[in-house]
């Protein structure tokens, strides 16, 4: 097996393995292998540092903490193209939905499990807000009957 970096024709950088150089080479040239990010087929290897790292004998167990190395998809790619654009798609709908929410709500940042129990006790004028909080007050807030959603939220690209 081979770890290559690869790179989309939008710039995406993102990581393969193959099975090896002449099954990485064959994919790539016959455009099986899709971004992550956008879907995209037109995928190349991208400069890379090379890795060096210690052998393991077979059938060794794997160093403690480190869970064992899933197996790459048939024929060595590890997303198809199908499950690559599925992907794409939900990134571009979490990228609107963060849009629609900035646009829309008040930013509170670190204050969220306070801003919420305000507006949900009467406190504070009802709002829509979005920062952070800790699990723990999340499960408070749960907890305490207050309305609020936990959303994946993607870092925004300028490119």
């Amino acid at each position: 097996m081979i770890l290559f970096d690869l790179k989309c024709g939008k710039g995406h950088v993102f990581e393969a393995w193959f099975r090896d150089g002449t099954a990485a080479e064959k994919q790539l040239a016959g455009r099986k292998v899709a971004c992550p990010a956008c879907g995209s087929a037109k995928v190349q290897k991208a400069p890379m540092a090379p890795r060096i790292g210690k052998g393991q004998r077979k059938g060794a167990p794997a160093p403690e903490g480190k869970a064992p190395e899933a197996p790459a998809a048939e024929g060595g790619a590890l997303m198809s193209k199908e499950m690559a654009a599925k992907a794409a798609e939900i990134r571009r709908e979490l990228g609107e939905l963060r849009s629609k929410i900035e646009a829309n709500c008040d930013y509170v940042g670190g204050r969220f499990a306070e801003e919420a129990r305000k507006i949900h006790y009467g406190e504070t004028e009802a709002r829509g807000i979005y920062g952070e909080t800790s699990d723990k007050e999340a499960r408070e807030l749960h907890e305490e009957g207050v309305e609020f959603a936990k959303i994946p939220w993607l870092p925004q690209h300028d490119s």
